[in-house]
């Protein structure tokens, strides 16, 4: 028995050992083999179908396509009695609202319709949904050192990633999951300590042989107030 005891605590303690020891790179290197085995999301060509939930709004229903080789973006959302369609091929915008193509600058006014928003939700989606994997962009800075950190009662190994100034301003961290490597939790902070929002990830699908949360969960850094969620259906 007591050999069985020496055995389990050598074990854990090299398993502690080994997350200490990962560098940053090779945790992403792990988070990306679990998550996108195959090399899959450089040739994503796919489409999302997403639900957002917020507190006293009704549902946004999204249908998203992404064609990453032929640079082209689409995203057609309804909430309540008004759709939207953005569309991004090769850098060139096109808005339809409620079937109407080209709406007049007062309809672009009134709704806040913009190719500016068409961008915003084109790096937004493509950004999220292509996480892990999207951390090897360019100006994307991995710091070495991982951490070993409780979050929620679960203990995960943390990943710190910050941008160049062109990139974005913000400081992200990323939570894997310490045994499989999947991406449990990511989290990210303005400069104002107590400022940005965490975001709860759980169930999963595969799409074109990518493994993606299927359920995210927004919440405040501040206060833990409840944002919304984001749901992939079928």
């Amino acid at each position: 028995m007591n050999k069985i005891i020496l055995l389990l605590v050598a074990s854990l303690f090299l398993s502690f050992s080994y997350a200490q020891e990962l560098t940053g790179k090779q945790l992403l290197a792990n988070a990306i083999q679990y998550h996108d085995p195959n090399g899959n999301w450089e040739t994503f060509k796919g489409t999302l179908k997403v639900t957002m939930t917020i507190p006293e709004k009704p549902n946004r229903n999204s249908e998203i396509k992404i064609d990453l080789p032929n640079e082209y973006f689409y995203v057609k959302a309804t909430r309540g009695e008004n759709t939207t369609e953005y569309t991004v091929d090769r850098g060139v915008c096109k808005i339809t609202f409620n079937g109407v193509e080209n709406p007049s600058e007062a309809i672009l006014k009134e709704h806040k319709l913009s190719c500016d928003r068409a961008n915003l939700f084109k790096n937004y989606y493509t950004y999220l949904y292509g996480l892990p994997m999207k951390l090897k962009d360019n100006g994307t800075n991995i710091h070495e050192k991982v951490e070993k950190r409780t979050f929620k009662g679960k203990e995960y190994l943390v990943l710190k990633v910050t941008y160049d100034e062109s990139v974005g301003k913000d400081t992200w961290y990323f939570y894997f999951n310490p045994k499989t490597y999947a991406m449990e939790v990511y989290q990210f902070f303005k400069e104002a300590k107590d400022s940005g929002e965490y975001i709860l990830l759980s169930d999963e699908t595969t799409i074109n042989g990518i493994k993606m949360p299927k359920v995210r969960a927004w919440y405040y850094n501040k206060n833990d107030g409840y944002l919304g969620t984001d749901t992939l259906v079928k």
